[in-house]
């Protein structure tokens, strides 16, 4: 897919992981992510993945994922092999999406494996329209946009599904607040590096082409 398709088509993905940086040996744990065609959930991916060594507890506490969940699931190599065919050319959206990609990169670096989609970042774009916000933590930004959820948070799965109702209501507020129709996938990534001031007068610009 390239940047041209609507904003509404994308993957909104997210990963849990053994830690910050994987430069430093981290590998990812679990990978959740939703499929939106026309900004309908049309498929879902989720699976634990078996990084090859025991978690710390700091990890299984965050996460909820234990050493022992972990055990008996696939290795990294098996489960990226699914979710690259899973990715296909789609476009990538995930909040905090710079920690994500690093470690999409660096899972399918390992496999060989690469994807032809862009990535844009729901939180860099929510920075942007949601100024007041307390603070831009996907958690908050559901409160602060009353956003259905069941209260699960740092699963891959149920994050994933948080960003991605998030991700609608931003494009929601993109047509009622500045009378922008569906954008194209480049409009918000363009909107994810535009200055905070200038973001009115950037998206009422797009709203009048």
């Amino acid at each position: 897919m390239t940047t041209s398709q609507p904003a509404n088509t994308v993957i909104v993905l997210d990963f849990e992981t053994t830690g910050l940086s994987p430069n430093m040996g981290d590998r990812a744990i679990e990978i959740g992510a939703v499929k939106l065609n026309d900004g309908i959930v049309v498929d879902r991916f989720q699976q634990l993945m078996n990084p090859g060594f025991r978690i710390s507890s700091f990890i299984e506490g965050y996460t909820g994922i234990s050493n022992q969940m972990l055990q008996s699931a696939p290795g990294c190599d098996e489960v990226m092999e699914q979710f690259a065919d899973f990715i296909a050319d789609y476009n990538l959206v995930a909040h905090n999406a710079s920690f994500d990609q690093r470690f999409l990169d660096a899972e399918l670096d390992r496999i060989g494996c690469n994807y032809n989609g862009q990535f844009t970042c729901s939180m860099l774009i929510a920075r942007r329209l949601y100024q007041q916000a307390p603070n831009h933590k996907l958690g908050t930004l559901v409160e602060y946009k009353n956003i259905d959820n069941d209260g699960v948070f740092h699963r891959a799965l149920a994050d994933s599904e948080m960003t991605a109702k998030l991700w609608l209501n931003i494009l929601e507020d993109l047509e009622s607040d500045y009378q922008l129709g569906m954008p194209d996938f480049s409009v918000m990534q363009k909107l994810s590096r535009t200055a905070k001031a200038s973001v009115p007068a950037y998206l009422r610009k797009k709203a009048n082409r």
